[in-house]
């Protein structure tokens, strides 16, 4: 669904557009009361039963929006209930980052075999002669399955030569690599934390919108309004986000009316992670481990620790291209403030990690972030540039697309060392993350450079953008071709990386 404008996407733009300008008007966020009626309008629902289950589900989305937990739907309390602590520059999120709201999940059904109305009643009767479980018959002249019996094996659906029998899968539980979500006891879905690492591709799923993250919007903006100098560093995947006419020259320009002092790109900090992963490797990989693993994707650092704890010690130590920069904008505005703006919904995460929050003290998604932009009435159209974006590497830009990690690393170890060449394997998508890892753990990839990504796609798929992800990729490719310089030896920055761990 992502990429395609509908009404789930107008609703969270409409959320984040109205926190922003309640930020922007000077931070009362007792105000936030009067946003569901400004996002709901009118006294006709949208398209839920109630306009006023529309605007509990708003406040919900506020909430979220402000880093503000989902309220006990049993007891009463007021939609700003504990926003007084959240609505400062400095609150951080409360776990979990993301959160299904019960009352706007459809409760759609799970794993089920269903027969439509394309069945023929044919005299073949292939569903079910090859059904192993007899849980196939015939009434009313079509066939139908006995869910009592059924064993989900889908051996009927691949027999049917009509495609009459279909498979439905709820959306946020097949999209969930790593089997976090189930139902209670009324069918809705739940989010295991225990299994969940973040990566936000239930949420963009869901096509009822009840799956949203929690937000640092309100936050970014009062830090900006109170006077301090807050550093834009912006993945390389925001190109081409914000439509057509978003140029880097005319972003940046968009970027300095929304108040933030400097923009910068995190592809500066792709290019030292680049110099000092391809270090890693030769000295580590196979001397002292038998394989090395990218340190880019915090979903797939998350989902090694959790599933394959022992392999974990094969993980890259190298910093993200995010606390690269962050740390870079530290070192040279002490006393700065650095917001990390990008495709990814695990990147909060990791920005509150104990050893990184000093670092990057937010995290907005480009989602969010053309929130604020509709905030200001920021128009790309008509806005004039006022400088480019040219201290990231071709190289580094490749890291918003899958395999470029692994590409600028192997690269790099390839042209600086005659003679050596780097076998690489990556997956996309945490279920392939999870056979990379099988076949790692298990001897497959002895000397290999692993990259995972928990998009598929890569980050250019995060679950905080706007553009589908083919276009995006296609976009990021013409962006790397036209940075100044190639390879990360090629960087302003090249020999800082090591200063900054």
């Amino acid at each position: 669904m992502r990429g395609i404008p509908s009404l789930i996407t107008d609703i969270r733009k409409k959320v984040f557009t109205e926190v922003a300008r309640m930020a922007y008007a000077g931070g009362d966020y007792t105000k936030a009361e009067d946003l569901p009626y400004i996002i709901v309008p009118g006294d006709q629902p949208l398209h839920r039963e109630s306009v006023f289950l529309e605007r509990a589900i708003a406040g919900e989305r506020v909430r979220l929006a402000m880093g503000l937990s989902i309220r006990p739907i049993q007891t009463r309390s007021l939609m700003t209930e504990g926003m007084d602590a959240a609505a400062v520059a400095e609150q951080y999120y409360e776990p979990p980052l993301i959160n299904i709201i019960p009352y706007a999940c459809h409760a759609c059904p799970t794993n089920q075999y269903r027969v439509t109305e394309s069945c023929q009643n044919c005299l073949a009767a292939s569903c079910q002669k090859v059904c192993p479980k007899d849980a196939i018959s015939f009434v009313n002249g079509k066939s139908f399955i006995d869910p009592e019996k059924c064993i989900k094996c889908g051996k009927c659906a691949k027999a049917c030569p009509y495609h009459a029998i279909i498979h439905l899968e709820r959306p946020c539980q097949a999209a969930c690599g790593m089997d976090a979500i189930g139902s209670d006891d009324h069918g809705r879905a739940v989010i295991n934390q225990d299994k969940c690492v973040s990566c936000g591709q239930c949420l963009v799923s869901c096509p009822f919108g009840a799956i949203v993250d929690k937000g640092q919007i309100f936050q970014v903006i009062r830090s900006i309004m109170e006077g301090e100098k807050v550093i834009a560093i912006v993945a390389p995947a925001f190109i081409g986000q914000f439509g057509k006419h978003s140029t880097p020259g005319k972003f940046v320009a968009a970027m300095k009316t929304l108040g933030f002092a400097r923009v910068v790109e995190v592809a500066v900090g792709a290019d030292m992670c680049t110099i000092e992963e391809a270090k890693d490797f030769l000295e580590k990989v196979p001397a002292q481990q038998k394989y090395m693993a990218t340190s880019c994707c915090p979903a797939w650092h998350s989902m090694i620790y959790k599933l394959f704890p022992g392999e974990a010690k094969n993980i890259s130590m190298t910093l993200t291209p995010m606390v690269f920069t962050a740390r870079l904008m530290k070192q040279q505005y002490p006393g700065c403030k650095v917001v990390f703006v990008g495709p990814c919904a695990a990147k909060k995460l990791e920005a509150i990690r104990a050893d990184i929050r000093s670092d990057v003290d937010f995290v907005l998604t480009f989602e969010e972030l053309q929130g604020m932009f509709e905030a200001k009435q920021v128009d790309f159209e008509t806005i004039e540039p006022i400088e480019v974006l040219n201290e990231g590497t071709a190289a580094g830009r490749g890291f918003a697309v899958a395999g470029g990690v692994a590409k600028a690393v192997a690269d790099l170890v390839e042209t600086s060392q005659d003679g050596v060449q780097v076998k690489t394997a990556r997956a996309e998508g945490l279920r392939d993350c999870r056979k990379l890892m099988a076949m790692a753990k298990a001897g497959k990839y002895d000397g290999y450079l692993l990259e995972g990504m928990a998009c598929p796609g890569g980050c250019v798929a995060g679950a905080g953008t706007l553009l589908p992800v083919e276009l995006a990729s296609n976009v990021v490719g013409r962006y790397q071709k036209e940075a100044d310089r190639e390879s990360p030896l090629d960087s302003v920055y090249k020999d800082t990386g090591k200063s900054l761990e």
